[in-house]
């Protein structure tokens, strides 16, 4: 039985990476280079700075500059235009309804994750938020879901990680949680359940309440 929930925030709660492909598209633009956009993503859905060394490297960038107008780019673009997957909103406000809460572990900014939730009308529906900022090591080492397991005093048998990537998944095991993965694409990690929509999950949820 699942009342908590530890949420992943780009590409699992937020559809975040067109916003982020394009700007880093842009930034390409910028130095005189390009790279498909499906490129751009499957780089940046592993790590914004995993994609940012890429392709600095293939493109022979300096890596620091590229980062830097990245994130400026990125910045300028509204929160307004980077919204929830349909359907989130409704498993959250279920979980609080049951009795449980939702959280956050995200390689994100803390500041920028709340700008996201508060844009959207969501701040209210979580209870924790473990961004970058605090500095533990990331997925998929569990040591960012270990601290919030801590912090909010969760049971790990009615706990679940949310998460789009298998390292979501990956942490989400080694803190000894069930798994819960968002995708269209194949995984090797198996998840005690993969959904393609929102409306699954909460199915899910609401039959084993």
């Amino acid at each position: 039985m699942i009342h908590n929930l530890i949420w992943d925030v780009d590409g699992t709660l937020f559809d975040t990476y067109p916003a982020i492909v394009s700007a880093f598209s842009q930034a390409l633009y910028s130095f005189g280079a390009s790279a498909p956009d499906s490129e751009v993503e499957a780089l940046a859905r592993v790590s914004l700075s995993l994609c940012t060394e890429k392709l600095s490297r293939r493109f022979q960038l300096d890596e620091d500059r590229l980062g830097r107008v990245f994130a400026e780019l990125y910045r300028a673009i509204p929160k307004a235009e980077q919204p929830p997957f349909e359907g989130t909103r409704a498993v959250c406000e279920a979980i609080l309804a049951a009795g449980g809460v939702n959280t956050i572990v995200t390689h994100r900014g803390s500041a920028s994750t709340k700008e996201l939730l508060s844009t959207h009308g969501m701040t209210h529906l979580f209870v924790d938020i473990v961004a970058a900022d605090e500095g533990y090591p990331k997925k998929p080492d569990p040591a960012a879901f270990l601290v919030v397991i801590e912090r909010q005093k969760l049971n790990r048998a009615e706990t679940a990680a949310v998460g789009d990537r298998e390292i979501d998944i990956q942490a989400g095991k080694a803190a000894g949680l069930r798994t819960y993965l968002f995708s269209f694409r194949p995984a090797k990690t198996e998840a005690d359940l993969v959904f393609h929509d929102y409306a699954e999950l909460l199915k899910l949820l609401k039959e084993t309440s």
